[in-house]
């Protein structure tokens, strides 16, 4: 990471928000950059929903696994289709 990633702390949203405001944010990156996405659980079916609606254009990286806190950042790869999908 080049410079520093915004964090996006979903712990104190209302779960029907939080996967809203997680795609919010990820259209807004530009090419390259990313955030961290912080949540009290493991993020995998957001991972899938990634996946399903963004392959090969979205970075996923565990920084962080539980118990009581997840971390990972998501971001856009530098070059379209050279997404790097890890930990699902």
């Amino acid at each position: 990471m080049a410079t520093e990633d915004k964090q996006l702390d979903v712990r104190s949203e209302a779960p029907a928000r939080r996967h809203a405001l997680i795609f919010e944010n990820y259209t807004a990156l530009g090419t390259g950059e990313g955030f961290v996405l912080v949540n009290d659980h493991d993020p995998k079916p957001l991972y899938y929903q990634f996946d399903a609606e963004h392959k090969g254009d979205f970075t996923w990286d565990y920084l962080e696994q539980g118990p009581e806190t997840w971390r990972v950042r998501i971001g856009r790869p530098a070059a379209a289709g050279g997404g790097k999908q890890t930990g699902a």
